[in-house]
């Protein structure tokens, strides 16, 4: 069984108590359910850099990146310092993150679009999203049926959520629903949790231009995120390359200013 696997087994033995401890119609009366959602997807069009910056406390692979990192104080930070989104893991049992720590992210920033980090695989993580005060929630391909990524994109955006959708096989590409809002090509392999670029930047070459695409994990350096800008990348999904500083915030500031400098220089 692979790390995907034991993740996905646990997820949904950890719904059941997710949906007797907080039924739908619970979720509903969440004071961030009426909440307008902020649009990611075009925030990224318009955006110089284009980062969607990620609270990130651990990883299967390499155990706790960050174990003290306290979400409220590092996501004020990414805001205030340039992110053009932020992404808050949601999963408890292998990211040490939770939908608690999405509510906690959206009660001190307002400015910023919140993309619910999740491996979706129930509709029932959609309205949970919706009612943690997320903007936007991913749906990972290789998880979902083509039925099944249209009815949970259909679902998110009837709630007024946008979607990422991602990818990681060349043979996920034909299965996009051409109503995602953000395509995502993740550069770490799932399964296997090694980072190829390459590869990734030639699936998203393949993606319509109707949809926002979206570079994920394993960037560290600017020069990366400048050649894929290049090649019509508008988001840039990151997480351990700021959760690994002590204070995160400012890693970002610093990137961002990195970013400007190469920019300027090319």
């Amino acid at each position: 069984m692979t790390i995907l696997d034991e993740i996905v087994s646990n997820k949904r033995d950890e719904l059941v108590e997710y949906k007797r401890a907080l039924p739908i119609p619970v979720l509903k009366g969440s004071v961030f359910f009426e909440r307008p959602c902020l649009p990611l997807a075009s925030r990224l069009r318009s955006s110089d850099t284009g980062i969607i910056a990620e609270f990130k406390r651990r990883s299967p692979s390499k155990g706790f990146i960050n174990e003290k990192a306290d979400v409220r104080q590092v996501v004020a930070g990414y805001e205030a310092c340039g992110a053009s989104g932020i992404s808050v893991l949601a999963d408890r049992a292998f990211f040490a993150g939770g939908p608690t720590f999405v509510q906690k992210a959206r009660t001190v920033i307002s400015r910023t679009p919140v993309l619910f980090k999740e491996f979706v695989v129930d509709p029932y993580q959609i309205y949970l999203a919706k009612a943690s005060g997320a903007d936007a929630v991913l749906l990972i391909a290789s998880l979902l049926d083509a039925g099944t990524s249209r009815e949970l994109t259909d679902l998110a955006h009837v709630l007024g959520l946008e979607v990422l959708y991602e990818l990681y096989d060349p043979e996920e590409l034909d299965r996009i629903p051409a109503e995602a809002d953000m395509v995502g090509v993740n550069n770490r392999n799932l399964r296997t949790f090694e980072v190829d670029v390459d590869r990734a930047l030639g699936m998203l070459r393949q993606v319509d231009g109707r949809h926002v695409k979206v570079a994920e994990s394993g960037l560290s350096d600017p020069q990366t995120v400048l050649r894929l800008r290049r090649e019509g990348v508008q988001g840039f999904l990151m997480g351990e390359r700021f959760m690994h500083e002590a204070d995160p915030a400012l890693a970002l500031k610093n990137f961002i200013t990195a970013l400007k400098h190469e920019k300027a220089a090319d």
